[in-house]
């Protein structure tokens, strides 16, 4: 039986789509080049945030507690790209895991439910194992490594003003 669902909906194309589109690339490069992006992002949230760290926190007088609020400030900024990413790689494994597929024909109202072969459902899960998984475990690290490196920088923060 051949797949009803359109090509821009089918799990694999999704895939495809997502792993070669600019953003969403970024997840799957090599570790020093999506730290570097990482660091790039994060450096232009702080710049950012820097006016906002200034009204809290005078450069000329406390120079080590405006430092840390502007980076507190980037890695807040910091998450929202990385979330984008998560929910993006999401869901597409959701998309391939599934051994039903939603699809719409021609629009909001006529949607429809395929059921995936179960060659099809292995390949899919196969994919979501070797590819998307790694994927995600990075996105995830890198979520906590923020998370970290925010409960250090109010740490220190609060170390400062005592």
């Amino acid at each position: 039986m051949s797949c009803p669902v359109p090509k821009e909906q089918q799990p694999l194309n999704e895939y495809i789509e997502l792993k070669e589109a600019f953003f969403y690339r970024w997840a799957k490069l090599a570790r020093s080049q999506y730290l570097w992006i990482l660091l790039r992002i994060w450096l232009g949230f702080t710049v950012i945030f820097a006016p906002v760290a200034m009204s809290i926190e005078s450069p000329s007088r406390h120079l080590w507690q405006f430092i840390c609020v502007a980076s507190i400030g980037g890695a807040i900024g910091l998450i929202l790209p990385v979330l984008l990413l998560l929910s993006g790689w999401s869901h597409v494994k959701q998309r391939l895991n599934s051994a039903k597929i939603f699809y719409e024909e021609s629009g909001w109202y006529d949607g429809q439910t395929w059921e995936k072969p179960e060659a099809d459902l292995l390949k899919d899960r196969l994919l979501v194992s070797y590819e998307i998984k790694p994927v995600m475990e990075r996105l995830q690290k890198t979520l906590l490594g923020i998370v970290i490196f925010l409960a250090a920088g109010f740490g220190l923060l609060s170390c400062f003003n005592f």
